[in-house]
C-alpha cells in the first residue's frame, strides 16, 4: 500500500502464486505493476515477497510498465512473448483480465487468490474498470 503496509489483495495474491509455483502449475513468474511513483514500486515488492517465501529470483520477472491491466498482458505478449499464460489475482480483477486477453487473441486462463468479504470501494472501481476495458478493446480494434 501506498506509505509501506501490504494490503490483503496483495498477500493473497503472492500466496497463491506461491501455491501454483510450489504445486508445479508454473515454472515463471512475471510480476507487473505500477511503480511510477518513487516510494512505491509494484513488481519490486512482488518479487521481494515472492524471494521471501523461497522462489528463485532468476524465475521471476519484472515488467515496471504495468500501469493497468491492459498494458500488463499486451506486454506479457509483445515483451515476454507469451500467448498463454495464467493471470493470478482475484476472480473480480481475473474475469476483467481474461476478457481482454481473449479479445487479443490470447490464450489466457485465470486462477483466483482468496479474496475478501464485499468491499464497495472496489466494486465501484471494478464497474468503472470493466467500462474502461471495454472501452480500451472497441478502440484497440480501431487502429487495426
Amino acid at each position: 500500500m501506498h506509505g509501506g503496509g501490504i494490503n490483503a489483495y496483495f498477500k493473497y495474491r503472492i500466496d497463491a502464486a506461491y501455491f501454483l509455483f510450489c504445486h508445479k502449475k508454473i515454472r515463471y513468474i512475471i510480476v507487473s505493476g505500477d511503480n511510477r511513483e518513487k516510494n512505491y514500486n509494484e513488481p519490486k515488492m512482488m518479487k521481494k515477497e515472492l524471494i521471501k517465501k523461497g522462489i528463485p529470483s532468476h524465475l521471476i520477472y519484472e515488467d515496471f510498465y504495468g500501469i493497468s491491466t491492459l498494458y500488463s498482458i499486451i506486454r506479457v505478449h509483445k515483451i515476454f512473448h507469451q500467448n498463454k499464460f495464467t493471470i493470478i489475482s482475484q476472480k473480480f480483477h481475473n474475469e476483467r483480465a481474461i476478457f481482454i486477453g481473449n479479445c487479443l487473441g490470447l490464450d489466457v486462463i485465470g486462477f483466483n487468490a482468496k479474496s475478501l468479504s464485499f468491499d464497495s470501494k472496489i466494486q465501484l472501481r471494478e464497474i468503472f474498470a470493466r467500462i474502461k476495458a471495454l472501452w480500451d478493446i472497441v478502440l484497440s480494434f480501431q487502429d487495426k
